[in-house]
């Protein structure tokens, strides 16, 4: 989607969505848990987590609550996560385990590695509620660490919570993120080059964070800057040299992979980053055709040199959050088969680097050989239809549950074709916007934001909405939002389920046809272009151009907004 008002504001509303504090587990005395006698699920049902709070929940820190499942009773400290998904009706939360003192203590749940952290993910807005996980578990498959997950239902406080994903936080440790643990003393030599976690995200207080000397490329987009964040180690455990350390070495390699010695394979990028590792990223991110990839929840991480001089690159990965991939997205592209993820969108400013590497017709090589050897197993049509039949059989017993308990996410066969209709009208609407911004000055708005006094001609597009108004029912599917205003009693009612959609669906059976399909459909267009890879492809290159988003007609918070 290239309307450029309404991306910018989904972008304020997503940028910190399922950003993560990735606390380490305590390493002092951690208790078992108590294993308690609650009854198992029936073979064919979800296990089920029950959760009593004692304090209500927020989403700035954890408070006490208990909580019971198969194999597990005691404390937990839960807060809510996310941003834009603390308006659905489905809320996600990140937990951890605690002893009766209120310190962490390790424990396995529902089969998963033991650990302290993890998190509820509520797959409110994919009614899949299977992309998390089949991102996670092809990730796995491709040979590196990925969250783990187990389908459950949840109950808060008595009432039924719906369909919920367990899954591992995303930390460093044996059974995580496989880096070493960096103590305050390691500041010079050997010890100081391992291992950190990084993160291109939203980021808070709680973060350490350094800007990039690359700008960001995208579409349309107000802002260039690309920020990184120190994950691990912690704030409080950082010290000045590490920082540095690792602050100077993510700018060699964005600044040796602009280079024009870049490709070269001793002193090129090949010597600063683990290729194979991004090699790996790359095709998951373009199968996924994420919206947020590469852009946001991107991570890396940096092991330690080894003592022989070798390993001690940049990682990337792990991934996470792709409820809105694989064609469940209306804008950055997301909803388009034969766009690259790579070349950025028209929220958030992709890295540089990516379309850099595509440019080396070594990492183009790569990617094919690579590409293709999964494609015989991992990436196979077969096994990608196998695990999501078998995950659907899974859900089979809780779907309806899940989807009387969040009617709003199925919709009536009348109702999408009102929302086909809308679809026009915001496709006619996106065209007049593009055509006011190419005319403007430069091809855009001045300085990167819009207009000096305020929007042209009096209003939004071309002076108003298509018929001087929203459309009948709210903005149409395909746009932002897609009826997420809906005219009710008393006012407008908020539809965030259409907000990000590309597509609605009557029915579970219908919303599994249309992801496999679109599975097919995506792996078809990358079998064609990847094979070309060693020949004739070419990525579209973008000039790296240094923008700061600005508001010059407006004050207030959007006047010192970058």
């Amino acid at each position: 989607m290239k309307t450029v008002l309404f991306i910018t504001i989904l972008s304020l509303l997503l940028s910190s969505d399922d950003s993560m504090s990735l606390d380490m587990t305590s390493e002092g005395d951690a208790l078992a848990a108590t294993v308690t006698d609650v009854q198992a699920p029936s073979e064919d049902s979800l296990p089920l987590i029950t959760i009593t709070t004692q304090t209500p929940l927020n989403a700035r820190e954890k408070v006490g609550a208990m909580m019971k499942t198969v194999g597990y009773e005691g404390a937990i400290g839960i807060k809510l996560r996310g941003n834009s998904s603390l308006s659905f009706n489905q809320k996600k939360y990140t937990f951890e385990t605690r002893n009766e003192n209120g310190k962490d203590s390790v424990v396995s749940l529902l089969g998963l590695p033991a650990h302290s952290k993890w998190v509820l993910l509520a797959p409110y807005n994919d009614v899949s509620m299977m992309r998390d996980p089949l991102a996670f578990q092809l990730w796995r498959d491709m040979g590196h660490w990925g969250p783990r997950t187990v389908m459950c239902e949840l109950m808060m406080d008595g009432e039924y919570r719906g369909i919920y994903i367990l899954a591992e936080a995303i930390k460093r440790g044996e059974e995580r993120v496989p880096i070493s643990k960096l103590k305050k003393s390691d500041v010079s030599g050997r010890e100081l080059t391992g291992g950190y976690m990084l993160r291109i995200d939203a980021y808070d207080e709680n973060d350490v964070t350094f800007e990039s000397k690359i700008p960001g490329i995208g579409d349309g987009i107000m802002n260039s800057q690309i920020t990184w964040s120190i994950i691990y180690p912690k704030k409080d455990n950082l010290q000045p040299e590490q920082l540095a350390y690792i602050q100077n070495y993510v700018d060699t390699v964005e600044q040796v992979i602009q280079s024009d010695y870049f490709a070269d394979p001793k002193k090129g990028y090949a010597r600063y980053i683990d290729v194979p590792s991004f090699v790996d990223y790359f095709i998951h991110s373009e199968l996924s055709l994420n919206a947020d990839g590469y852009k946001r929840s991107a991570y890396f991480y940096k092991e330690k040199l080894h003592a022989d001089g070798s390993g001690g690159k940049l990682c990337a990965g792990p991934v996470w959050d792709y409820n809105l991939a694989y064609g469940n997205c209306n804008f950055c592209n997301a909803n388009n088969l034969e766009a690259w993820c790579f070349e950025g969108g028209n929220t958030n400013p992709t890295p540089a680097f990516w379309q850099r590497l595509l440019q080396d017709p070594a990492f183009r090589r790569a990617v094919k050989q690579r590409y293709f050897q999964l494609r015989k197993d991992v990436l196979s049509n077969q096994r990608l239809f196998q695990y999501i039949d078998n995950q659907a059989h899974l859900l089979a017993k809780s779907v309806d549950h899940h989807f009387e308990t969040f009617p709003e996410l199925l919709v009536s066969e009348e109702r999408k074709q009102q929302l086909a209709e809308q679809q026009k009208q915001m496709e006619e609407m996106q065209k007049q916007f593009e055509q006011m911004r190419s005319q403007g000055p430069q091809g855009g708005f001045p300085q990167g934001g819009f207009p000096m006094g305020g929007f042209p001609q009096g209003g939004f597009p071309m002076g108003g909405f298509p018929q001087g108004g929203f459309p009948q029912g709210g903005f149409p599917m395909g746009g932002f939002p897609m009826g997420d205003f809906q005219q009710g009693g008393g006012g407008f009612q908020f539809d965030a389920i259409g907000m990000f959609a590309a597509y609605r669906v009557s029915s579970y059976d219908e919303e599994i046809k249309i992801l496999k399909q679109w599975l097919s459909d995506r792996l078809a267009f990358l079998d064609k272009n990847i094979e070309r890879f060693d020949r004739d492809w070419q990525p579209r290159v973008q000039e790296l151009v240094e923008r700061k988003m600005s508001f010059p007609g407006f004050g207030g918070m959007f006047g010192g907004m970058r």
